[in-house]
């Protein structure tokens, strides 16, 4: 029979509701959800391939293992058994650094891996574990962590109520938000403006974004710091600093003063490619404004300076007054949260075992891991479990660690694909789809520019296990207890960990089991009293209203302050200083380039989302490929230290000169992989151009964007 279910969409962080109809197990309609109460029935094209996903051929719906170098569809029994004669030897003899684990984008966006992969993370006890967040925002959870107490005290635009928006590196009406949860941006903008408000964006391309503002202007790539220091500068210099009710909780003013004397607007309008005289102008809107925020996004995150960008975005917000008061940034108050630690932040407890890189937010730059599977000696990778990760095509340098995986002895992938990475796997365990498993949206409702909560029910049955019990049957293996441990007792155990941790009684949620049971468990802690029955009634999500103050109570630093110029940040800026001295010397740069129908990798498999002008193409200015003898859709070749690529050329005057645009996630023409739609629309790796080396010095977050390159005519 016929029905409707109503779903959270986890492809991207908009969390936006969906209607989905089902007539028999196949999915015939996808539409935004009107009622739901954050969405309001905004869709994109990502939701809307939620049943080509359900139906892909491509997708794995049973445990693959390697035998004489081919894939031979096995049962869940022997792919344990495998598992458990294989990983439990390399771990004995070499020790639990000898496994290294990646945990990739989508499992972030999985209710049972974000929940569940931590209990087997901390289980196998390795220093040696790496995330996608080196890819893309560990400087802000580094910044966050120093400046507030804690890696997820991060403040979010106040965007339905603000007046003047500094946009810095984001594209959200491309990407819908990443590290603000908002669906429906363009409405949302649109709204801003609506009400004689101002947006303003900062980018070396003339984005989508940027095209709905009111002012764009073309930065340098990788010189925001600098930027973001001008702006410092001037609010000082002009005696506009205005903490108000910050004040009082707020250490370290007078030294973000003393490092901000060199960055005058007239020092930095050189390198960054923006007026001295425009600079003031948005340091004293950015003051004057009575609802003002500043935002920065991917494009601060991923470059040489991510980390004093990160820092400088709050900064701002700090001397302007536009932290934690309506219309500025402000901290969520999401209705569960996993419980974190009660310590304030630090980092470096361990370091990389061959380039020193320091730990950060318990994980290793995945910049250094084919270091630590090439280099021999104690301590080496030998083995590697990947959760939903892609890193053959999404970190740097990514050439050198594809062959680096080819040198494992032994190789685990959860996935439901047989992609670039997971070729390499001896074992690959297949998961359930969005539409065949719960949802419930823990890291993203924390950055909701509103509070709210919606829990989604299984829309459809599967045969696969769902991932939270593979992941404890994993660490049933990694303990000793077998392949066939008793995955209910664990499920019990867990569940009873996160009671002591919240405090709340194990037997309120004791019908339930697996994320059920530890959700309910959380909204039972959380500042609502919500329980998960409340939201399995209200199908469509719970409004808990705008976000609202909340310091000094969301302060966890160790002072209780909001400590603005710690030591750990500081440190980087001199090194900042020397850019001054950088003026452009012609070279082209590379950035990255968000697509509306693209987060991760494996989308490139589904037809309706590789039409049109999702496509993998070196965009140029006109005049620098006039200089350069390129044209429209002829190859060029494009090369940097790490590496070369061929793409099609595309001729367009959106990016600043000097500036070329690749997409990230392309690059599907390996060997072995079976995704046969990406594989029709190949395209390159841009991180084949990516170098491991540069780092943003204090995380070790890899730099994307502002990449030296040379073109020719392939």
């Amino acid at each position: 029979m016929p029905k409707t279910a109503h779903v959270t969409c986890p492809l991207c962080e908009a969390t936006c509701g969906l209607s989905v109809s089902i007539d028999g197990g196949t999915v015939t309609d996808v539409r935004g959800d009107r009622d739901d109460v954050f969405s309001r029935g905004f869709i994109c094209p990502k939701g809307v391939s939620l049943g080509a996903l359900h139906a892909d051929p491509d997708r794995l719906r049973a445990p693959l293992v390697k035998r004489d170098g081919e894939f031979v569809e096995v049962s869940w029994d022997e792919a344990f058994a495998e598992i458990d004669a294989r990983l439990r030897p390399i771990m004995a003899e070499h020790g639990n650094d000898a496994l290294a684990i990646y945990a990739g984008n989508p499992s972030i966006h999985n209710v049972s891996t974000t929940l569940y992969g931590p209990v087997l993370y901390r289980a196998i006890g390795t220093k040696n574990f790496y995330s996608a967040s080196t890819v893309d925002q560990m400087p802000k959870h580094y910044t966050s962590g120093y400046l507030f107490g804690a890696p997820l005290s991060i403040p979010i635009p106040d965007i339905d109520n603000t007046q003047y928006l500094l946009m810095l590196g984001a594209n959200p009406l491309v990407s819908n938000g990443s590290l603000m949860t908002a669906p429906d941006i363009r409405g949302r903008l649109k709204a801003l403006r609506a009400r004689g408000g101002k947006l303003v964006v900062v980018d070396p391309k003339r984005t989508r974004t940027a095209e709905a503002a009111d002012e764009h202007h073309a930065i340098r790539p990788g010189t925001d710091a600098l930027l973001l220091f001008a702006l410092v500068n001037v609010l000082f210099d002009r005696d506009l600093v205005t903490l108000g009710m910050l004040a009082e909780h707020t250490a370290g003013v007078a030294g973000v003063r003393a490092l901000a004397e060199p960055f005058t607007p007239e020092a930095v309008a050189p390198v960054v490619g923006i007026d001295a005289d425009m600079i003031r102008r948005m340091a004293v809107a950015l003051a004057t404004t009575e609802r003002a925020v500043v935002y920065g996004r991917v494009g601060t995150t991923t470059q040489e300076f991510g980390t004093l960008a990160s820092w400088l975005v709050d900064v701002v917000n700090v001397l302007t007054g536009n932290l934690d008061r309506p219309g500025g940034a402000m901290f969520p108050t999401p209705a569960a949260s996993a419980p974190g630690s009660s310590k304030p932040f630090r980092h470096g407890r361990w370091r990389s075992r061959v380039r020193g890189l320091a730990e950060v937010y318990g994980e290793l730059p995945v910049a250094t891991l084919a270091d630590e599977i090439e280099t021999p000696g104690e301590g080496q990778v030998k083995a590697l479990l990947t959760v939903a990760g892609n890193p053959c095509l999404s970190t740097p340098n990514s050439e050198r660690l594809d062959a680096a995986l080819g040198q494992l002895d032994f190789m685990v992938s959860l996935d439901v694909y047989l992609n670039e990475t997971t070729r390499h796997a001896d074992v690959i365990l297949p998961g359930p789809t969005p539409l065949e498993r719960p949802h419930y949206d823990l890291a993203f409702y924390q950055l909701a520019v509103r509070n709210v909560a919606n829990w989604t029910p299984a829309a459809l049955s599967s045969d696969l296990p769902q991932e939270w019990q593979t992941l404890l049957r994993l660490l049933g293996v990694v303990t000793g207890q077998g392949p066939s441990a008793d995955i209910a007792a664990l499920d019990d155990f867990v569940a009873g960990e996160f009671a002591k941790r919240t405090g709340v009684d194990v037997a309120a949620a004791a019908s339930r089991v697996g994320p059920e049971r530890l959700v309910d468990l959380l909204l039972r802690a959380g500042p609502y009293s919500l329980t998960l029955a409340d939201l399995e009634a209200a199908p469509h999500g719970v409004d808990l209203g705008p976000l609202t103050p909340r310091l000094p109570g969301a302060l966890k630093t160790a002072s209780g302050m909001i400590e603005l110029a710690p030591e750990a940040i500081t440190a980087d800026v001199p090194r900042l200083a020397a850019r001054l001295d950088d003026a452009p010397n012609g070279q082209f740069v590379l950035i990255g380039r968000r697509q509306l129908a693209s987060n991760n990798s494996w989308m490139h498999n589904l037809e309706t989302l590789v039409r049109g002008s999702n496509r993998c193409t070196v965009q140029v200015h006109p005049d620098d490929a006039a200089g350069l003898g390129l044209t429209g859709g002829a190859l060029a070749k494009v090369s940097s230290a790490a590496g070369t690529v061929e793409l099609p050329v595309e001729v367009t005057d959106v990016l600043r000169k000097g500036v070329v645009s690749i997409p990230h996630g392309w690059g599907h023409d390996a060997d072995g992989a079976r995704m046969s739609v990406a594989a029709a629309h190949a395209g390159a790796n841009s991180n084949v151009l990516t170098d491991d080396g540069p780092l943003d010095a204090p995380t070790g977050t890899a730099v994307l964007n502002g990449i030296p390159v040379q073109l020719t005519p392939a």
